[in-house]
């Protein structure tokens, strides 16, 4: 009696949103022992007190499920220190793995098919996918003008037409450094209370233009902040951030994410860093140090650049920017190549670090594009 096997392909059909998504992807191969100027990360490793906490860590903190009591309050504690007019508490704060796992929460608690996400183009290229694996439909509004102004009157214009589920928010903006004032950002939120207006805030710390400082969420429900201890505390392997809203928001978030989504190590070293604030601002002085000298030097060179807010700037080389890209890698330097995202077409976008790091990428850049 014959049998016919059935083809390995013959399994169940995925949901047709995700069958047909293109997934955000990044480089993060082969990236060690390189300066790595690429993904806008602590180029400086984390403070030497979350290196000791890691290395205390016990066998119990490993083999059982992970505990976040008391972190919700160091982040308030820290947020306040920071700026007394902050007016927030512990249930206004959810813990994700990664702001990543934040954002794709947010859309799995609040997108459904065919409501509108609107957003700005360019900007973090993981907003889109998390919108259409859902079955929402995308509007994406270009910066405007050399300069890469926001929006803001076709942003809220379209809020007024459309009622958008979400509005994302990239403060300052990733690639191009876009800064949207505090108060700006209120008015979008307070023209429809059925869009959910989610400020990504991970480079707020390079520019200080947090809204936190002007909000309370009893008032201004529909605002979602977004912190990582990724850029300015050097934890992005560990994965771990926080969203900040209306305690009803985080806790519908809540609802779709798993009970330990963030491991021990990662609790430990969000602990440790937050209670060496000292550490983190010296970092991001070191990089706003390099900012300035960058700045300078780009335009004594007469090199065409973009540098706003954010610890990265954006950079328009003679050569072909794949041919930089692979230069400098060679030279042990890794960048963003930038020509294919809309309105960047010949330019790469490179992290600041401290002046040492900048120095040495600027020294190599010069020879390769014969500046």
């Amino acid at each position: 009696m014959e049998t016919t096997e059935k083809s390995f392909l013959d399994i169940p059909n995925p949901r047709e949103e995700v069958d047909a998504l293109n997934p955000y992807s990044a480089p993060l191969e082969g990236r060690r022992n390189l300066l790595r100027l690429d993904f806008n990360e602590n180029t400086i490793g984390p403070s030497p007190c979350v290196i000791e906490a890691l290395s205390k860590i016990s066998r119990d903190e490993i083999s059982i499920y992970p505990e976040y009591s008391g972190l919700r309050e160091k982040v308030v504690e820290t947020l306040i220190k920071q700026n007394s007019s902050v007016n927030i508490n512990s249930s206004e704060v959810g813990i994700f793995n990664g702001v990543d796992a934040a954002i794709n929460a947010i859309f799995h608690a609040y997108g459904n098919s065919n409501d509108l996400m609107l957003t700005t183009s360019p900007t973090f290229g993981y907003y889109t996918p998390c919108a259409q694996m859902r079955g929402m439909r995308i509007i994406s509004i270009p910066y405007e003008g050399k300069n890469y102004q926001y929006p803001f009157s076709q942003i809220c214009e379209l809020i007024e037409q459309k009622n958008p589920k979400i509005l994302l928010i990239c403060n300052p903006n990733n690639p191009t450094g876009t800064r949207l004032s505090p108060e700006r950002i209120i008015e979008i939120c307070k023209i429809s209370s059925k869009t959910l207006v989610v400020v990504d805030e991970l480079y707020e710390a390079f520019t200080g233009d947090s809204v936190l400082p002007l909000v309370t969420f009893q008032k201004v429900p529909n605002l979602v902040v977004l912190r990582s201890l990724s850029k300015t505390a050097g934890l992005a392997g560990l994965r771990i951030g926080f969203a900040i809203s209306n305690s009803t928001v985080i806790n519908i978030v809540n609802r779709v994410t798993g009970p330990y989504d963030v491991n021990s190590f990662a609790v430990v070293a969000a602990f440790a860093a937050l209670k060496d604030q000292s550490y983190i601002d010296s970092y991001v002085n070191k990089v706003l140090e390099a900012r300035k000298w960058l700045r300078n030097t780009l335009e004594k060179f007469y090199v065409k650049h973009h540098i706003d807010g954010g610890n990265y700037f954006l950079l328009w080389p003679k050569s072909n920017p794949e041919y930089i890209e692979e230069k400098l890698k060679s030279s042990g330097i890794l960048i963003r190549n930038m020509d294919k995202k809309k309105n960047l077409k010949g330019s790469i976008r490179v992290s600041i670090g401290t002046i040492e790091q900048m120095k040495r990428f600027w020294s190599i850049f010069q020879v390769i594009d014969e500046v």
